[in-house]
């Protein structure tokens, strides 16, 4: 057990020997644990100079270096899901000098990424898609590689089950009788009663090639007698039922073993080698703990989660301390309350993101409001339609990258019927570390084109709580986005007044040029235009648009420059050009925004400049739009 993150790197004799999964089969057996505690000391040490996710990936340690010293990777084909745990494959794939730099520019993808590995065969970030991945890869293989299958495995875990496509998947994988093992990381401690001697010794004999030769033989001889049959069939689930809770599996047509302790490489290594050579879908349930070997992790899993890289203590000086600044994401959930005093028909839903979108005062004050519904992102939309239909005011908090796995629900059972819901998107725009996977670079583009919505984009924190409130009175769909972390600093008032829907203002009087700001991009806007003398518009609300603001400064301006922390194709620039083009307007325009590309994982700052949103990227896309200009005015004259 580990009690502290190793400042220094640690000797790791076993681990150094292994930079590919064919080097670990070489490590005789007997000493899996022992290269599984030093893999456990060095992920604790490289997540310290690197920052990460942390918890998840301690708990798989013994189950990565059970895979891969089992299956034949790349050739055979792990997937894992969401991605937090797979640090420790990484490790033992080649990666284990570059751990130290995931994250970060230029450095490792914070998951399982096509382009980084062969051994990465499935990119991830969101959660839920083993299982189509795997059983996709399984069926392909069958086809095409009838001479040799490869053998495929999902690794489902860290709350993933809870999602629908994961259902969707495992019955189609049972009607498909697709050859492929689904491993449940289970590290919720709640069953952990069932994980011990009698569950470990059954697990090992039930996926057994003894038992299983016993059971095929069985039916056999009983397929004549189908009563017989049927009776046997029934005894034995119950058989296994007293002792595992996979009767939901099997009755979805897998073969469940398990529940076993997935951190005993004694019980792992033979069940998963009896598994992975049984034909069709198989089902092993292993339990787990978040944060395993490193004792504050496992005492406090979701502060674990992820860690920040760790720094030298700075000097502590009286003098430089200053209150720290709310996030959007503060403000949001201190909105949330305060609005549900006033209003008792405003009910609080999120997937399962409670703390990360800052729900966790409110779960608090009002349980009988709030609804985690786990990951399960199509559902809490509908569900908000539904509370909707019956007077209720729901909320929904939900991540940009997340909303857009509820797409379908958002027009279908909320717009079209114009129903009150409101949407407060957290996590718009670039979010730094964890890359395009969880980037909210498209939710003005498809929120926009949706008849009945409201979109609304607060340039600070306390634009963000009256936007919020504004959203909350308007009868009918509406959604406030706003970024990750904090913001420039502004006071927030205590007071909410609802802004009028449309509505724009003017921050900053100039000549010439007019930059309409949208959201976190009106700050390095303001910058930009001290420098121009520029016109700086706070639009406030990417639909509707504030048009009459629009055709204003079009006719006392000689261009117009719209800036968004979104896709600039279909996004709100795009808004402001289709405004333009319906008033025949002919103006020098220039969009600013997110490139038509993924943008890769770096600090939100220099993500920031790499699309040349931050003030000096700004400055610099203006002056070289009006070089163009002036060189095209010069040449026609």
């Amino acid at each position: 057990m580990f009690h502290q993150i190793p400042v220094n790197r640690p000797d790791t004799p076993l681990l150094n020997r292994i930079d590919s999964p064919s080097q670990l089969k070489k490590i005789p057996e007997e000493k899996l644990p022992e290269l599984a505690n030093e893999l456990r000391e060095y992920l604790l040490y490289s997540v310290g100079q690197s920052g990460g996710h942390f918890g998840a990936g301690l708990g798989v340690v013994e189950l990565t270096v059970a895979l891969h010293y089992l299956y034949n990777t790349p050739n055979d084909r792990l997937v894992w899901d969401v991605g937090h745990q797979a640090y420790p494959h990484k490790i033992l794939t080649g990666r284990r000098e570059q751990i130290t730099s995931i994250r970060q520019k230029g450095g490792l993808a914070a998951f399982p990424n096509r382009e980084e590995s062969e051994y990465d065969c499935f990119g991830v970030g969101h959660s839920s898609t083993s299982i189509s991945a795997a059983l996709g890869m399984a069926l392909a293989s069958r086809q095409l590689d009838k001479t040799r299958p490869r053998k495929v495995a999902a690794i489902i875990g860290d709350g993933a089950l809870t999602a629908g496509i994961a259902f969707e998947a495992l019955n189609h994988a049972a009607h498909t009788k697709a050859d492929m093992l689904v491993i449940l990381n289970d590290n919720d401690m709640s069953i952990s009663r069932n994980v011990g001697g009698l569950s470990n010794y059954l697990a090992t004999i039930l996926s057994s090639k003894v038992y299983r030769t016993m059971r095929e033989g069985g039916k056999k001889v009983l397929s004549t007698i189908p009563a017989a049959l049927e009776i046997a069939r029934r005894t034995e689930e119950h058989v296994k039922g007293m002792v595992a809770p996979g009767t939901l599996f099997e009755e979805l047509g897998f073969n469940y073993i398990g529940p076993i302790d997935g951190h005993d490489l004694s019980m792992l290594v033979p069940t998963i080698r009896n598994m992975m050579d049984l034909p069709g879908p198989q089902f092993l349930h292993i339990v787990t703990r978040k944060g395993k070997g490193f004792s504050p992790a496992e005492a406090e899993p979701i502060v674990y989660h992820a860690i920040n890289k760790i720094e030298p203590k700075p000097k502590i000086s009286l003098a430089s301390t200053k209150p720290k600044t709310p996030s959007y994401s503060n403000i949001f959930g201190d909105w949330l309350c305060d609005m549900a005093a006033r209003n008792e028909r405003l009910f609080g839903i999120t997937p399962a993101m409670e703390e990360g979108s800052d729900l966790s005062r409110f779960a608090r004050e009002y349980p009988e409001r709030y609804h985690d519904v786990a990951i399960a992102e199509q559902h809490a939309v509908t569900l908000a339609a539904g509370l909707a239909c019956d007077g209720a005011k729901p909320v929904v908090a939900i991540y940009s990258t997340f909303l857009q796995r509820a797409y379908d629900q958002l027009i279908h059972d909320v717009a079209i019927q114009n129903l009150d819901v409101l949407f407060a998107i957290d996590r718009a725009g670039l979010v730094g570390q964890d890359g395009p996977t969880h980037a909210g670079a498209f939710d003005l583009t498809y929120l926009r084109c949706v008849p009945n919505m409201v979109v609304m984009a607060p340039a600070d924190e306390n634009e963000a709580r009256q936007l919020l409130y504004t959203g909350f009175q308007h009868k009918g769909p509406a959604a406030v986005r706003y970024p990750r972390g904090s913001g420039p600093g502004v006071l927030v008032e205590k007071e909410m007044t609802a802004i009028a829907l449309g509505t724009g203002e003017i921050r900053r009087q100039g000549s010439d040029i007019a930059i309409l700001a949208f959201g976190s991009m009106l700050a390095p806007s303001m910058e930009a235009a001290d420098q121009l003398d520029a016109t700086v518009a706070n639009m406030r609300f990417v639909k509707p648009l504030d048009e009459k603001l629009i055709l204003e400064l079009a006719g006392s301006h000689d261009m117009i420059v719209t800036v968004e922390e979104n896709a600039i194709m279909g996004g709100a620039g795009s808004a402001v050009n289709e405004v333009l083009a319906a008033n025949e307007i002919s103006i020098a325009t220039l969009n600013l925004g997110l490139p038509d590309r993924h943008v890769q994982h770096a600090s939100p700052q220099e993500m920031l400049q790499e699309c040349g949103l931050d003030t000096q990227g700004i400055l610099e896309s203006i002056s070289s739009r009006l070089r163009h200009i002036n060189e095209a005015a010069q040449t026609t004259r």
